[in-house]
């Protein structure tokens, strides 16, 4: 297996090429989403910007918000300072998941991107297009709650662009807001577990979203026989075998038996499932995460 290059793939390249796919499709209309219940006698349906002022939530302020956005009475009762959330913020915030993992670096051949390049692209594209729609994107951990502007792209683009020794990442649930939306973009041929966690404490918030499984076509096909060396990225497992073909049948047994597992995970928390392999064109997937987002 070769790992292939991964070309411009410092912050301000990908974002620069995220933009540059995001480009052609026409922006994001941002839409409320509908609130668990309503609490108000005789409100019905969705919540929008304009009725923006009612309050939703206290979170721990960030190293990027400013003075003017802390809630200093909240903040006086504590050892920490705290950012006052509305109800518009919440229905328009979108968390991504970009998987870090070394293993997301497999390029079966130079010619195709190595999977966490795709994966990092279509992430930040997703991000401009939301950005563009006027919504707040972050991450689905707590260390960029939702914002809009150029300067979250940056500092998205900047944690994207990080990566970790492990073979596989995991997805943390600690930022995610109720009633918001998630994305989350994996190979997902990792142990499953921290997936499971991740859209259970999700469904528990009322939080819907959409998967995207980043492949490598060899991923599906498995082409090997003879004599095969199989390393996983991180050097951590290496296999050798005289007869790669007669691992095709169990491979791809176990790969649809995933598969099967990831779209009963995503049909009981109703989430959208979709596959996209690094042969094809980026804009397919950035449109089909697109028009997942506004089916709720």
């Amino acid at each position: 297996m070769i790992a292939g290059p991964a070309p411009d793939s410092t912050p301000l390249g990908l974002r620069g090429r995220a933009e540059d796919l995001a480009a052609p499709l026409p922006p994001l209309l941002a839409e409320a989403e509908q609130l668990a219940q309503t609490v108000l006698m005789g409100e019905h349906g969705r919540r929008r910007a304009g009725a923006g002022s009612n309050f939703w939530q206290y979170r721990a302020a960030q190293p990027h918000d400013t003075a003017r956005a802390i809630d200093w009475r909240r903040s006086g009762r504590a050892d920490q300072a705290f950012v006052q959330e509305k109800e518009w913020q919440i229905a328009q915030s979108v968390a991504l998941w970009v998987d870090d993992g070394a293993a997301m670096g497999f390029a079966s051949t130079p010619r195709l991107p190595p999977k966490s390049d795709r994966a990092r692209l279509i992430a930040l594209a997703l991000a401009v297009v939301l950005n563009r729609g006027g919504e707040r994107v972050g991450l689905t951990d707590a260390r960029l709650p939702p914002r809009r502007g150029r300067g979250q792209l940056a500092r998205l683009a900047q944690i994207l662009s990080q990566e970790r020794g492990e073979d596989h990442g995991a997805p943390e649930a600690g930022g995610l807001a109720p009633q918001s939306r998630a994305v989350l973009i994996s190979d997902f041929l990792g142990p499953i577990e921290p997936v499971e966690a991740m859209l259970t404490a999700a469904a528990d918030r009322g939080v819907r979203g959409a998967l995207l499984q980043v492949l490598d076509p060899a991923e599906e096909a498995f082409p090997y026989d003879g004599r095969t060396i199989f390393e996983s990225m991180s050097g951590a497992l290496r296999h050798e075998t005289l007869k790669a073909g007669d691992l095709k049948d169990r491979y791809l047994e176990r790969l649809a038996a995933r598969r099967a597992h990831l779209a009963a995970l995503a049909h009981a928390t109703g989430w959208q499932l979709s596959t996209h392999r690094t042969s094809e064109s980026a804009v397919s997937a950035l449109l089909w995460l697109h028009t997942a987002l506004e089916r709720r």
